[in-house]
């Protein structure tokens, strides 16, 4: 890997708070996010007595069951790829967050309202940031036709394809490009992409103690026959969209991400997850001098 263009690292300029109910667990919880110059992004569990600290790194993850779960199980945070992807999406290097529970809320579905508390504190300039790599050789997993790659590119893009046997999904592809924080983009066409799921398949997914947090207000739901239960959709292919949120979110996971083309199709966070740890080892060994 080659070095590439030199930017400064930001932290937030003041903190904020959310609160909301987690996705999988249906329990409320509170997230406080501050400053932490220099620290990198991590969690703390402020509910717990010797309040644990959990990195957002690649090393964390513990679960990556229809989300991304860091830490150990008794001291664990869960749910936390919306809240990264806001951070990582609006240039926040390093930030402080700190939960009384178990998982992130999932608030409307989206990292829209993350976003938002963003904006409104602002950003100011942490500790010089060492600049990121550029990917000079392709790198990507596989599970039958599912895939998540990573390619040599100039500039940071994000492209997701899907394809569900439901009319109302089908197959839909978004592509998105980073750019600079004075023009992000993330915010419009990123961020405010819901969190979705198959009417079908929600009895069977409770029943294993999954979404039970869920609703037609924090997730957009697909039915066979009847189409979108919740309508109108953001975007023509906000579930596509929402893909690129996570991957967003999975991938800010790595120390220092490199500058690549990230291409994912019918992927999950255990897809992406594979691709963070093969990245993080490349640029290990690459610092040991084995390429």
């Amino acid at each position: 890997m080659g070095e590439g263009q030199k930017v400064n690292k930001h932290t937030l300029a003041d903190q904020f708070s959310l609160s909301g109910v987690g996705l999988h667990s249906g329990v409320t919880t509170t997230v406080r996010v501050l400053p932490a110059p220099g620290q990198g992004r991590y969690f703390v569990r402020v509910d717990l007595p010797q309040k644990p600290v959990i990195p957002a790194t690649v090393a964390s993850v513990t679960n990556t069951v229809l989300s991304t779960q860091l830490g150990e199980k008794d001291s664990g945070v869960r749910t936390v790829e919306h809240l990264l992807a806001a951070l990582a999406g609006m240039g926040v290097d390093d930030a402080r967050i700190e939960i009384d529970g178990l998982e992130v809320p999932l608030l409307e579905g989206s990292a829209q309202r993350w976003v938002e508390e963003i904006a409104s504190v602002g950003l100011v300039e942490s500790l010089p940031r060492r600049s990121p790599p550029l990917l000079t050789q392709p790198i990507w997993v596989r599970h039958q036709d599912a895939f998540v790659a990573a390619l040599p590119a100039p500039v940071t893009r994000f492209t997701y394809g899907i394809d569900f046997d439901v009319a109302a999904i089908g197959n839909q592809w978004h592509s998105w490009q980073e750019t600079p924080l004075e023009d992000n983009s993330f915010a419009q066409e990123i961020a405010p992409a819901r969190t979705f799921g198959l009417a079908h398949q929600i009895e069977a997914l409770q029943q294993q103690g999954l979404i039970k947090g869920g609703n037609l207000d924090n997730a957009l739901v697909c039915d066979r026959a009847l189409g979108w239960l919740n309508p109108p959709l953001r975007f023509a292919n906000e579930p596509a969209r929402h893909k690129i949120l996570d991957l967003v979110g999975d991938l800010s996971l790595v120390k220092n991400l490199p500058v690549a083309h990230f291409l994912a199709y019918k992927a999950s966070h255990n897809l992406h997850i594979q691709l963070a740890q093969l990245l993080e080892e490349s640029l290990e060994d690459e610092e040991k001098g084995e390429y």
